[in-house]
């Protein structure tokens, strides 16, 4: 049975021919299980299978009413709260999460890691935490999975194209890679995307940030001084960078491109823009830098680059040369100081050369906005606040401003004067290094 017969929605009168339980891929036997378990799965999955096929029958779209009304003419010997409970597993199976359901509800959760079928692994904040309760049948039930989130998202996943990042319905972004690519099973990475964005006193109680430095961040942003907030992976980012676009003027358009639309700024008037990928034939792909060039012609008053990752960092710098200011935007750094470096590589992939790409940074970008996890506890926060400044080669390189430690402190750096007299310049005063440093 292929997958899109197994689909709900199928033609009415094509019915599917039953097939018997699915092996892992490759031909190889299914790892042991107990008995008990291994026959509770059996009878699971006959029964989703039932299900799967009396909703095609009928062309019925998986509702609770739909599904409830196809276990109810499978006849399996549930009572009432059992026939309750199957029908919210039963729906979770055909269109949700399968198992991974319950971790996607909870509201602490920001990742859910899947390496096999009894290897899930969840953040909440504090690191990654296996999840040993949450198990699925076999590893063909991982790549079921890996198949219908990819359908919800719009995306091809098979094996001509082995992998899938896109972003689902509800926002969860999603990343998945089938085997061989993947040793063994299926990998797939969800990362929930909040409904509501942190505000800067939600990030000043978590612990991201003291008070005083909400204060600096917002008056930078209130001077609209360019930045980029630079950090490694899940160090809060995106986080932090839609928490300071909910604090720009009500009357300012701000203008998203993304590569999936992660942003959610809590602002009356944000245009998004994502990035396509090409089709099976290769065409119809819209880049990142074709949505900046875009963003440019749609009157921003702040364009923000959710992620620079390529060769759009020469029109997201040519753009801050001509009069945009106030944009901003995120990249991977393992330190402030390493940001120059890093956007040259990238500059180099659109064939700009090194004293070109540094003269046009110099010139482009303000602050970095450097943030860290720590390794222990789980901890993001912003660590540093860099500036901008050329050296006498003509290249870029920054100085530190201020520094902020994990118990709330808050030192000024080389930078800071720096930093006072660009905010000054656009008329926002800043508080005198003393007052920061207590």
């Amino acid at each position: 049975m292929t997958d899109r017969q197994r689909r709900p929605g199928w033609p009415v009168g094509r019915r599917p021919a039953a097939v018997p339980h699915r092996r892992p891929l490759g031909g190889g036997a299914a790892a042991p299980r107990p008995p008990v378990v291994a026959a509770a799965d059996e009878r699971a999955a006959a029964l989703v299978d039932a299900v799967r096929i009396r909703l095609a029958e009928v062309g019925a779209a998986p509702t609770a009413g739909s599904v409830a009304a196809a276990l109810r003419a499978a006849r399996p010997p549930l009572g009432g709260d059992d026939v309750l409970d199957a029908v919210r597993v039963l729906r979770s199976e055909l269109v949700g999460a399968g198992p991974l359901d319950a971790l996607l509800g909870e509201p602490d959760v920001t990742d859910v890691l899947v390496n096999g079928p009894d290897q899930v692994w969840v953040d909440r904040g504090g690191g990654l935490r296996r999840v040993p309760e949450i198990r699925f049948p076999d590893a063909e039930a991982v790549r079921r999975l890996a198949h219908r989130l990819a359908t919800a998202a719009g995306r091809r996943l098979d094996d001509a194209r082995p992998w899938v990042d896109a972003r689902l319905p509800d926002g969860t972004r999603l990343h998945a890679v089938l085997p061989p690519i993947a040793a063994g099973c299926t990998h797939i990475s969800l990362r929930i995307c909040r409904t509501r964005p942190f505000t800067m006193a939600e990030l000043v109680t978590g612990g991201a940030l003291p008070p005083i430095g909400a204060e600096l961040l917002t008056a930078v942003l209130r001077a609209r001084l360019s930045l980029l907030i630079s950090g490694g992976t899940g160090t809060g980012k995106t986080t932090l960078l839609a928490a300071l676009l909910g604090l720009v003027e009500p009357d300012e358009r701000i203008v998203l491109a993304e590569d999936s639309a992660e942003l959610r700024p809590d602002h009356p008037h944000v245009v998004r823009l994502q990035s396509r990928p090409p089709n099976q034939e290769g065409l119809g792909e819209l880049t990142l830098r074709d949505l900046v060039r875009q963003a440019l012609r749609m009157r921003p008053d702040r364009v923000v680059v959710g992620e620079v990752r390529g060769e759009e960092v020469v029109d997201l710098l040519s753009a801050l040369n001509t009069g945009h200011e106030g944009g901003c935007g995120t990249v991977h750094a393992n330190t402030a100081a390493d940001v120059p470096a890093r956007l040259e590589a990238l500059g180099s992939l659109a064939g700009l050369d090194r004293l070109s790409l540094h003269s046009q940074l110099r010139a482009a970008l303000d602050v970095v906005i450097h943030l860290v996890r720590d390794q222990r506890t789980g901890q993001r926060r912003v660590a540093e606040l860099h500036m901008l400044v050329g050296d006498e080669r003509g290249l870029a390189l920054t100085v530190p401003a201020l520094a902020f430690t994990a118990e709330g402190g808050c030192t000024p750096g080389p930078g800071w004067e720096r930093l006072r007299r660009r905010c000054a310049e656009r008329g926002v005063v800043l508080p005198e290094p003393a007052v920061v440093a207590r």
